[in-house]
């Protein structure tokens, strides 16, 4: 076989399988009912439920297990629970559990899919008061009606096959995986504001005072030594960037109470 002959068929072959990759993210791309964003995603509530049990040991170990509190975890459940029963959560598949973990060290929340909630004491300890709680459990709910973990799964298996395809294609492989990595990482900081302009709202229903989630914000800055990452390297938005979307978010919603933080 010719040397042109094959670099043309692995051209064809590298073609065929990122147009396989495209066709299927459009493919999957549906309304979510609950934010009105389309997105692309193929796992069913069912399968994001049984995901997010399945890993929910998982993460709790990494983070030194669960809280032995059994007060301060009951706490955890009351808020999370006020913030799902007065808002549009009640409405949806997912089943939700919050999980206070042990770990002391790790300043962190996190959202597994399907209603999984994760708060670990070295957050829930710096904490204010139970609307700062609120506006941190409300973030993370957020996290789960917006389907991120699914959709970032799935968009990540794009960039994958697409990598693929173009290193059989033509060697750039590398390159397309580059660019992936950055709209991955653009739609988690996406994902952020989202989930924290669904908590303000979860906040206001359940009566939770949502300016306290700029609280949270400064918390979290201060966390972090008062520094942070370039925003455009990080999935994570500068806590100074998000309070002024959590403000705009708070004018959105009509909210009219003191301007507490």
């Amino acid at each position: 076989m010719k040397r042109g002959s094959g670099l043309k068929i692995r051209l064809l072959i590298g073609v065929a399988i990122v147009a396989f990759a495209l066709f299927k993210n459009c493919s999957n791309r549906e309304e979510n009912p609950y934010t009105g964003k389309v997105q692309a995603i193929s796992m069913s509530p069912d399968e994001e439920i049984a995901m997010g049990i399945q890993y929910a040991p998982q993460m709790a170990e990494q983070h030194g297990g669960l809280h032995p509190d059994q007060q301060l975890q009951a706490f955890v459940d009351q808020v999370g629970n006020k913030l799902v029963q007065e808002s549009m959560a009640r409405e949806t598949p997912y089943r939700y559990d919050f999980h206070l973990l042990r770990d002391e060290q790790t300043v962190n929340a996190f959202a597994l899919p399907g209603g999984q909630i994760f708060i670990t004491y070295a957050l829930l300890s710096k904490l204010e008061n139970e609307d700062q709680v609120a506006g941190v459990l409300g973030h993370e709910i957020g996290h789960v009606l917006g389907k991120h973990s699914a959709e970032r799964a799935e968009n990540s298996s794009m960039w994958s096959t697409i990598s693929m395809g173009a290193e059989v294609g033509g060697g750039m492989g590398g390159a397309a995986g580059s660019i992936g990595q950055s709209v991955l990482l653009g739609n988690g900081r996406d994902d952020e504001l989202e989930s924290d302009d669904l908590g303000v709202r979860f906040m206001i229903r359940a009566g939770y005072d949502p300016y306290q989630m700029i609280g949270v914000m400064k918390i979290l800055k201060a966390a972090s030594g008062g520094s942070s990452q370039p925003e455009f390297s990080s999935t994570h938005p500068d806590p100074e960037n998000r309070i002024e979307q959590i403000k705009e978010s708070i004018q959105k919603y009509g909210y009219t109470g003191p301007a507490t933080m």
